[in-house]
Order: structure tokens, then sequence, then C-alpha cells
């Protein structure tokens, strides 16, 4: 017999004014299946809104709150095996919340099971579950679901969401515990400013690169490859080959016409290489995500762009196997239209070891979870523009074949100029390893020692102190090579002005070129962050309060969280503005409540509250007491949310605002708490 008693698990489902917004993108429906005469499935199903996600259970520390199961001990049931995931709706991908650090989530629904084996046909099974949900702009705080499954022989199976034992609980005397402050007391200023600012918080999309800006990437790429030993020789010899008819120019359309066929070739044939990711995506579409973010495709990339990069400085070369470039030569003797095509295919592989390294970055940077094939698609025809435009345009005016300077040792020079600019892109995707998996290997320091070295070797290389095996001797430096060796060289002082400290922030110098590059100056050996800017902040309430009393200054509340993407951008971006940060250097007493920090609390503080969807729960870490202290005075439970108090707490002095881009918007707002304070 199979039991199935769904119960929805409603999170947060009050709203008690214009400023206070409770969240409440997941259900939960519980759910048993009978397997045999004593054995259950015990079924878990989350239900989310559209563009919000839960956490796998198999997640990395210092990450987003992982989806995690609790039983209670029970000497009349044994577990078979762990909690399984469905496969439906998950997605695996970097996340931009968590600085790009690979999870794997849920969207829309989420299924989990538990088989279990019952040794007495009547006993309950009581446990809770605790996930944290986000979309693409906020987190909520980890949040638990206390559920109960109770097995009847008469009346079969029932399961629902547990809402705790019936404790009297004094929620003031709990509240002066945990908070040194009374919710019943808390009020709001009665006075009001005149342009109080609004507690809409601006919404900011993460938006991926768009096929546009991809495809103009492409076009670089393309450029970039024109300019090796690998391409570039072959456009006057091709184009005179076709503008050319037994030995005579051609004054028909019929040469013209075949090159700019076989330019359009050069394009179809990567976009052809591109088709097989479309049929992989519509298959499995985590599968790009995979290739893109999986932490050891990222330690692979980085070892294949060192091999790309010393190929390209000419310790060996990279071939496609010769049986490719006879087959594809043979069909060039077709003739017609498909010798033209097989010309275009020709010269893609005999060109593989110069456009083969510049497809390879193309291929990593633009497959992520934003456009996955269709990027891919963009970048290649950008790519394939750039080498096949030229062959057509010198075919219509054979004339211009006269301005294109000679092949020379130039060209060895622009590989090997490309071998440098691998090598740097290797250490990104190093990096990139090193901050998903918390290796705290490739810091700030070290990566910024490593880029000097390389565009500094690059400096020297241009100005000829340094050479590779197939470099010309040089007579006489050029001045397009003096140019750019200066060019390179002012790029690695502002490399190394990357280590000058910002005495405001107590943290190095950010690098604006290298914002997505380079790890965050945060990420740090010896100048770590921990209050942003070297403000003088607090992480406990009590303390905070205590403090702002003495000095007479009123509070700022900030509930925050370590994975909130959108305080990362309040505290890096808004708080340093002159403007903003007088304010919070001297007039408020600056308290941060991290929201999903999952230290233990004492056993003191643990301690039950009442829910306010009703039951009871019980506070076990930091991330419980600031959630459910947000909760409970302020009916909110977003983040960033910044209130402004007065000394003691007990007075609200505006309304509450969350994420605030705008910095004439954020300093109003902390204008009018420092004028209502003043004023009482």
């Amino acid at each position: 017999m199979k039991a199935k008693i769904i119960a929805f698990f409603v999170l947060l489902a009050v709203a008690f004014n214009t400023n206070a917004q409770i969240f409440e993108p997941v259900k939960w429906t519980f759910e048993s299946n009978k397997i045999a005469d004593n054995e259950y499935d015990l079924i878990f199903t989350a239900h989310l809104d559209e563009h919000w996600a839960i956490y796998s259970q198999f997640i990395g520390d210092d990450g987003p709150t992982p989806t995690v199961f609790t039983f209670e001990d029970n000497a009349d049931m044994e577990f078979v095996g762990k909690v399984e995931e469905s496969e439906e709706n998950r997605v695996t991908k970097k996340d931009p919340l968590f600085e790009d650090m690979v999870v794997t989530k849920f969207y829309t629904k989420a299924t989990f099971t538990q088989h279990v084996k019952l040794l007495k046909l009547e006993t309950t099974v009581k446990g809770s579950l605790n996930y944290g949900t986000c979309d693409d702009e906020r987190c909520l705080p980890p949040t638990d679901v206390p559920f109960v499954f109770d097995f009847s022989e008469n009346e079969g199976v029932t399961a629902g969401a547990d809402q705790g034992e019936d404790i009297e609980i004094d929620t003031e005397a709990v509240n002066q515990l945990l908070y040194g402050m009374s919710s019943s007391s808390l009020k709001k200023s009665g006075i009001k400013c005149e342009n109080d600012v609004a507690s809409t918080a601006s919404k900011a999309q993460e938006k991926g690169k768009s096929l546009w800006s991809i495809f103009g990437l492409g076009i670089l790429g393309g450029l970039l490859a024109l300019l090796t030993p690998c391409v570039f020789p072959m456009i006057p010899l091709t184009v005179s080959f076709f503008t050319k008819k037994d030995g005579n120019e051609s004054t028909g359309t019929s040469g013209v016409s075949k090159a700019i066929l076989y330019g359009f070739f050069i394009l179809a044939v990567y976009l052809i290489l591109s088709v097989p990711f479309h049929l992989l995506d519509s298959i499995n579409p985590d599968i790009l995500n995979d290739i893109s973010t999986n932490v050891w495709l990222n330690v692979i990339f980085f070892v294949i762009f060192i091999f790309f990069a010393f190929s390209f400085f000419g310790y060996y070369e990279l071939t496609l196997p010769s049986s490719w470039t006879m087959k594809t030569t043979k069909g060039e003797s077709s003739g017609g239209l498909i010798g033209v095509f097989f010309m275009a295919l020709t010269l893609a592989i005999v060109s593989f070891s110069c456009t083969g390294p510049i497809l390879g970055s193309l291929l990593a940077g633009s497959l992520t979870s934003d456009g996955g094939a269709w990027q891919l698609t963009a970048g290649m025809g950008g790519f394939g523009v750039a080498l096949g435009l030229p062959f057509a345009l010198f075919a219509m005016f054979p004339g211009w074949l006269n301005s294109l300077p000679k092949s020379g040792g130039w060209l060895n020079t622009t590989k090997v100029v490309l071998g440098f600019l691998e090598l740097a892109l290797a250490f990104k995707f190093l990096s990139v390893a090193d901050l998903v998996q918390h290796w705290n290997i490739l810091k700030i320091e070290p990566f910024l020692i490593l880029w000097i070295i390389i565009f500094g070797s690059l400096t020297l290389y241009l100005f000829g102190k340094i050479k590779f095996p197939h470099d010309s001797p040089i007579k006489k430096l050029s001045f397009s090579r003096i140019a750019f060796g200066v060019l390179v060289g002012a790029f690695t002082i502002y490399l190394i002005s990357g280590f000058r400290v910002n005495k405001e922030t107590n943290t190095f110098k950010s690098l604006t070129l290298l914002s997505g590059l380079a790890p965050p100056v945060g990420y740090s050996f010896f100048l770590p962050k921990e209050c942003p800017n070297n403000l003088d902040c607090f992480k406990d309430l009590k303390t905070g309060l205590e403090y702002a009393q003495k000095v007479n200054k009123p509070i700022m509340i900030d509930f925050t969280g370590y994975g909130c993407v959108n305080c990362r951008k309040m505290e890096e971006h808004v708080w340093p503005l002159e403007k903003i940060d007088g304010y919070l250097r001297n007039d408020y007493v600056l308290i941060s409540l991290y929201v999903d920090d999952k230290k233990e609390l004492p056993e003191s503080e643990q301690v039950y509250v009442k829910r306010i969807n009703g039951g009871t729960r019980k506070l076990e870490t930091y991330a419980h007491k600031w959630a459910h202290f947000q909760t409970e005075f302020f009916q909110n439970n977003s983040q960033p949310y910044y209130v402004l108090l007065s000394p003691d707490g007990k007075t609200i002095l505006n309304n509450p605002v969350g994420y605030t881009p705008d910095e004439n918007e954020y300093a109003q707002f902390l204008q009018c708490g420092l004028d209502i304070f003043k004023s009482e």
C-alpha cells in the first residue's frame, strides 16, 4: 500500500508593513512510498518560486548553505544508504553570489529520498532539514524545517512539518537574553525626513556576456590569428590563386566570387565546429556548465594553456594528424563549391598550430552558464569572419595586396607575444580553481608577482633582451616594437602599483584593469580584510549597543551574509565613496550581523523561540540567532538590510533600506537618520 500525504510547509508568510518583507520562495512537501512490507522511501520535495534555487547536499566549505538532513535516533528502524537527490532540475555552474564558486543547485523543484527499513510497524521518524535558498540577487538565511513521519499499522502513514513541542516561551525574556533589547519596546521615531528613502531595494541582475560582445572577442581573436606565421602568408598566395586563370589576370567575376565563397566557407568551418556543443547542450544542459566551471577542468585549462604558451614560444609545434591534411587536399581536386570548401577546411587544419591556442582561449572563456553553446557559436562566428573577410576583400580589390607588409620575423614576434598572453591567462584559470577550492595558494600577492614576471619578461623580449628558438636576429628595433614595448612596460609598472596600500581600507589598491582576472584584494596573505574599508565594526549586537551608548552615537545594523553578493557590492563600491565613508567612519556605530554564520552558539544561548508562522524552533548557530533577530524585530529576511537605531537600540530612526547602490540615495538615508537622532 502506498501512503502519500502531502503537507505544505510555508517558510515565512507575514508582511507587517510597507518596509517589511518576508520572502517565502520555498515550500516543502513530505510523502512516503511503500517499497515492501516493512520498507519505505521517505520523500522530501522542495517547490521553488521562479528564479529561486536551493543547493545540493554536496557543497564545499565557505560556500552556500547545503541541504542537510538530520534524523533523530530511533531503535525501531534502520536507514538503508544515505539521502539521495534527484537529477531533475539540477544545475552545476559558477555562482556569482559566492565569488564564482562552482556549486550544484536546484531550480523549480528538488526531490530528496531516504530509504528506511522498519523494525517495528508502529513508530515515528522525526528529524529536520536545513537549507539555504538564493535567487540572482539575494540569499535568505539558512532555514530549518522539522518533519515527522508517523507509521501506524491501522492508520497507515502520515507525514508533515513538525511544528515543534508546545513549549511555554517567554519571548521578552529570550530577547533580552539574546539581544539585550526588547521587541515590544522597539518603536519607530515620529519624526520624518522630507525625502525619506523608501525600502525598495534596487534590483541588480547579474548579466552574462552578450552574444555581441562574445562575437567581438571572436573577431579580435581572429585578427590576432591573422598576424601569425601560419595564416598571414596564406592571404596573398590564396587570393592570387583565385584571381588568376590560366596564368592570366581574370577580368571576369568567377575568380572573385570563388574567393568570396572561400572566405564564407572559412566562416562556415568554424561555425560547424560549434554544432556538437549544441547537441551536447540539448542532451544535457549541465554539460557546458561542467566544462566551464569544474574546478579540475580549470586546472586542466591551466596546464593546457602553459602547453600552448611554450608552443607559441617555438619549443615545439602543435599539429593535427597529417592524414587529415592529405584527405582535405584530395577534396580540393573535386572542383566547384566542394573544392572551395575543402580548401577552406585545409586552411583551418594547417593553421591549427597558431589558431588552436586562440580557439582554446575562446572555448574556455565563452562556455558559461549564461549563454552556453550559443556564446561559443557567436565567438566562433566572429573568429571565422575575421579570418575569412580578408580573403574576400583582397580578392575584390587585388591592388590592396601591395599594401600588405612582407612576411618576416615580425610574424614570429607576434606569435611569441601571444605565448606570453597565454601564459598570463593560464594563471587566471588556476586562480579560479584556487578561489573555489579555498586552497589559499594563489592569493593576490603571488598572482601579481607572477603577472609582473610575465609582462616584465615580455617587455624585455620586445626590447630584444630575451630570445626564443625561431627569432630572427634584431639589427634595429622598429618603431612599432619600441612603442609596444613601452606600452607593455607601462602595464608592468601598473601591475607593480597593485602593491600600494590603500590606507583607508588597509588593503592593497584594487587595479581596475584586472577586475575579474585577479583575486580580490581582500584575498591576501599580508592584508586580509576583516571589516570592510578598514572601518571599525562590531559583529556582536550587545557589544555594539554598549559602545554606542558610551559614545552616544546612532547605530547602523548591517544584516549581511558571507555569501551575499549585493552586500559585497555595497561594501566595495558604495561605502568607500567619500560622501558615504564619512558617515560610517564618524557618525555611526556599525554592527554587522552575518545571517549565514555557521558557528555554533554557546549552550546558554541555544534556546527555543517562536516561529513567525507558528510552532517553535531551537537556535543553534549564530546564523539562527541573527536571522531570528531580523525577522522578530524588523519583519524582514533579505540581505543586505540596513537599520538605523538610537544608541540604546529602542528607536528605529527612519525607514530601513535594502540594496541601495545610488550614492545620493544612500547618503540621504544616512543623513536622515542622523538628523532624526539629533532632533530627539
